[in-house]
């Protein structure tokens, strides 16, 4: 089986450093810190009430989940931004250009490598999610479809990082553009709907908001996905409903009755986009003929 050469070496590089076993620890610390938090104060309301609310072990499972898709939001852009700007920093780019791997062999190997690390921190945190099995109401397939979830999405933010790594010579630079990137996407999308919903209910009938065709950009925001997830996990029927509160007029077709099945694959087209885009950046000689 053929191994990406620069896969091989990041993993390896990134296994036997330092940096990589504390970014482990750290992660499930902060987890593991929230989850015993929240799971004391459940057990000192029962202790002051004499009442057991397993609701409260459910939204142990839905904040747990909410505080690990916040980490690595944040996490993801940091360890993939600096994966093709520092190989220029270091002047070790151009030396990799001339060997005979392809453009697109860089990119893949260097993305395949940072969601190995992010893959490794999902798994390593699913103790943590499993303290809810020990009270119930949390069954297996449900963390595997967060798994689903936390999978496109660091396929999502990685791909970012990938892109504006290739962009910027500067991993500094190429961070703070790959935060900016993705929150564009998350609170892009968001504030772009307000504002058509504001517009056109003011222009429609009184009480009716919509934001028209804009609602579609939330296809390829991972946080509607992920809170969608957790809605469908938690039994709710109206689930579009309870992650779009402020949309008190929505599109009713086959995309939102059936979202998941076509966000995911929206945003896997853009992530696969984003590494075409990132490719297509170290090919400077081509870039140059075509001008």
């Amino acid at each position: 089986m053929k191994v990406n050469p620069v896969y091989k070496q990041e993993t390896k590089v990134s296994t036997r450093s330092f940096r990589f076993p504390m970014v482990i620890l750290l992660f499930n610390c902060v987890l593991a810190l929230v989850a015993l938090l929240n799971m004391y104060s459940v057990i000192t309301q029962i202790k002051r009430t004499a009442e057991i609310q397993y609701s409260s072990f459910i939204n142990l499972y839905v904040f747990v989940a909410i505080v690990e898709f916040t980490l690595l939001l944040f996490i993801v852009p940091a360890i993939t931004a600096g994966s093709i700007s520092g190989e220029r920093e270091r002047q070790t780019l151009d030396l990799m250009l001339t060997t005979n791997m392809r453009p697109v062999d860089i990119v893949l190997g260097k993305l395949f490598a940072s969601l190995s690390t992010i893959l490794l921190l999902i798994i390593s945190s699913f103790p943590i999610l499993s303290l809810s099995f020990v009270y119930g109401g949390v069954m297996l397939r449900d963390i595997l479809m967060l798994l689903a979830c936390y999978s496109v999405t660091g396929l999502l933010t990685g791909s970012i990082g990938i892109f504006c790594s290739a962009c910027f010579k500067k991993s500094a630079i190429a961070t703070a553009a790959s935060y900016c990137f993705t929150t564009a996407v998350i609170a892009g999308t968001v504030a772009v709907n307000h504002l058509a919903a504001l517009f056109l209910g003011m222009a429609q009938a009184k009480g009716s908001r919509g934001s028209g065709g804009f609602f579609y950009l939330f296809l390829a925001n991972p946080a509607s996905v992920f809170r969608v997830a957790l809605n469908s996990q938690l039994g709710r029927e109206i689930e579009l409903a309870d992650v779009f509160p402020w949309l008190s007029r929505m599109p009713d077709n086959i995309i939102t009755e059936y979202w998941m099945l076509f966000a995911i694959p929206v945003q896997i087209m853009l992530s696969a986009l984003l590494l075409r885009m990132a490719a297509r950046r170290l090919e400077p000689c081509k870039r140059k003929r075509r001008r």
